[in-house]
């Protein structure tokens, strides 16, 4: 995927295939830059107020935020955009571009659509009802591998139990726990936050979600670098993989590290935004789509997290690019039956949220509502651009779309400031 004619190196960069909430509409950014503020205030407005972009993408994100902060808060801020992709030109100069994420940050950790990107292990049952790593050649043609064991097989009994019926399959997360614990373990002060399109323990997909995007369409995940390579994230497990603070970490809170994690390559713990993330469900739009479809969920795995042997990745070649949301056009990227809706707090430790977008949105004052039609008398422009606005705040939190991301939230040493939103929202 990061080769010199991989999927994300390609000029057009991932906005050229999906979309993301990022690309959706600058009112995500905007929507951000509230929840930073909100940060900046439980932490008694530092000096220096960091804002880390995990999986920056073309850095988008960093940009659209600074350009949105308040002027009393804007010039505390040290922007970082963490992507293995080289900086883009023109991009803020404020923006400080780094392949690495950086340690001891106070402030906001914000990784939309990076998890998907990380790859993982997929796991069939065979005949026997005993599963097998699914192992995938260059031209994207699978066959059954040996049995699943060790950790890995840990991790499904805890999280993906696969029943005996032939042909299930699980994506084993233990590769996307380790990095979202090894992100947290990063944070000094301040709250992280990973989006992504996901699934809980209660409604897992009994066929896996790993698919391609290419082109705004959903296609064959081949892992040649011709296309975007995804599969939705088990959030809950990721919640589970660094235990609350008081339980685990130092009195800073910053070395929190997850069971297994010596089995993560030294670069995935950090994997690249690589993405402009969406994930499925996360929508990942296709470029030029105004609204995703309902039952659309796009997730890419980014190989770019995979070592050198990404030209095959194994099965766990399930790349998920980060954040991105890729929706293609009219294409569902979610297998048919595939919950997207995080269902809950109720696999998440203490210390941790789970929200859907939708949710999260309308707690940082974003508003699908229509503007009142007698400001289209007394002022037509301010309402044409009212009504745009919620048209794009609609389609950020449309149930079926963009609305069912999950948001996974880690605070650390400040209160939770989602404290008043119901983990199960009307939509």
């Amino acid at each position: 995927m990061y080769g010199p004619e991989g999927f994300y190196r390609r000029p057009e960069g991932p906005a050229g295939h999906f979309r993301t909430s990022v690309h959706a509409s600058p009112l995500f950014a905007a929507a951000v830059a509230r929840l930073l503020c909100r940060v900046d205030e439980a932490l008694d407005r530092p000096a220096v107020l960091d804002f880390v972009d995990m999986a920056a993408g073309r850095g988008e994100l960093a940009a659209g935020v600074l350009a949105a902060l308040p002027a009393d808060v804007a010039p505390r801020v040290r922007a970082r955009a963490v992507e293995v992709g080289g900086r883009p030109p023109g991009l803020d100069h404020r923006i400080e571009w780094r392949s690495e994420l950086p340690r001891g940050i106070t402030g906001l950790l914000f990784a939309n659509e990076w998890l998907d990107n990380v790859p993982v292990e997929v796991a069939e049952t065979d005949a026997a009802g005993v599963a097998r790593r699914v192992l995938v050649r260059g031209d994207g043609a699978e066959r059954l591998g040996e049995p699943v064991g060790g950790a890995d097989a840990g991790w499904l009994a805890r999280w993906w139990p696969l029943p005996p019926e032939p042909g299930r399959r699980a994506e084993i997360g233990l590769p996307r726990d380790a990095a979202w614990a090894s992100a947290v373990s990063a944070l000094d002060r301040g709250l992280a936050v990973a989006v992504d399109y996901g699934h809980t323990a209660d409604a897992r997909p009994p066929f896996g979600t790993l698919t391609g995007f290419r082109d705004g369409r959903e296609t064959r995940p081949v892992p040649d670098g011709s296309c975007d390579i995804t599969a939705h994230v088990a959030l809950d497990a990721c919640a589970a993989a660094c235990a609350p603070p008081e339980a685990v970490c130092t009195p800073s809170g910053t070395t929190c590290t997850p069971p297994d994690a010596a089995r993560t390559p030294s670069d995935t713990a950090h994997p690249p935004s690589s993405t402009a993330h969406t994930s499925p469900g996360t929508a990942r739009t296709p470029s030029g789509t105004t609204c995703t479809p309902s039952g659309t969920a796009r997730t890419p795995p980014d190989a770019a997290h995979t070592p050198s042997d990404t030209a095959h990745p194994p099965s766990s070649t399930a790349h998920m690019s980060p954040g991105t949301a890729r929706t293609p056009s009219d294409t569902a990227r979610t297998p048919p039956g595939t919950p997207r809706t995080p269902p809950g707090t109720a696999h998440t430790p203490p210390g941790a949220r789970l929200l859907t977008q939708r949710a999260a949105l309308r707690a940082l004052g974003l508003s699908g509502a229509r503007p009142p039609l007698a400001l289209a008398s007394s002022d037509p422009a301010a309402y044409v651009r009212a009504l745009a606005a919620a048209g794009e705040a609609a389609e950020l939190t449309a149930p079926g779309g963009l609305g069912d991301f999950g948001w996974l939230l880690r605070p650390a040493g400040i209160p939770d400031l989602f404290v008043d939103v119901p983990d199960h929202e009307e939509q």
